[in-house]
């Protein structure tokens, strides 16, 4: 069974930048050292938004500026960038919480084979649970599962709430 890696959004401005929070920055060690000991596939993916962010609806709704291509915050993690030297890992920019590329991303990886997803990343209530169900969606028989110690939510309530939400769509949460 081919093992793949999902690291949602492990980017400067969702730990310590623009919308960080401790609990973000908590789960940085957790996170880097299960991407360091990681077998298998890893896909990364990238919350990317341009210099008109502000005028999008998801700015207008979240008017703060984040994940501005080409910015620090921007670019993962340090600890994060490190664990993945020298890894079989695919960066996926999406432009929204979750990426509608990442299903076929993750069949071209299992090359036809029976494969599980494990994902992990920032934040719990926004782009993990979206690609979460994404893929869940799109795999329903697939082994999907949700490391909850290397992921943060906005708050600790929305984080055990997303949770909860994953549970309730058959997602394993480990």
């Amino acid at each position: 069974m081919k093992k793949i890696l999902v690291a949602v959004d492990m980017q400067k401005d969702f730990i310590d930048g623009a919308l960080g929070t401790a609990e973000a920055c908590a789960i940085v060690p957790a996170a880097a050292a299960k991407i360091a000991a990681f077998d298998g596939k890893i896909f990364v993916t990238y919350d990317t938004h341009f210099d008109n962010y502000m005028e999008t609806a998801e700015g207008k709704k979240l008017p703060v500026p984040h994940c501005i291509k080409g910015t620090e915050g921007w670019k993962l993690n340090k600890d994060i960038a490190a664990a993945l030297k020298g890894k079989d890992f695919t960066a996926v920019e999406k432009n929204t919480f979750g990426s509608v590329k990442l299903p076929g991303l993750i069949k071209e990886a299992a090359e036809d084979e029976e494969f599980s997803v494990e994902f992990i990343g920032l934040c719990t209530d926004i782009c993990v649970v979206s690609n979460v169900l994404i893929v869940k969606a799109n795999y329903p028989e697939a082994a999907i599962m949700v490391d909850a110690a290397c992921c943060a939510g906005v708050t600790p309530e929305k984080h055990e709430a997303a949770l909860e939400t994953m549970r309730s769509c058959q997602i394993d949460i480990i």
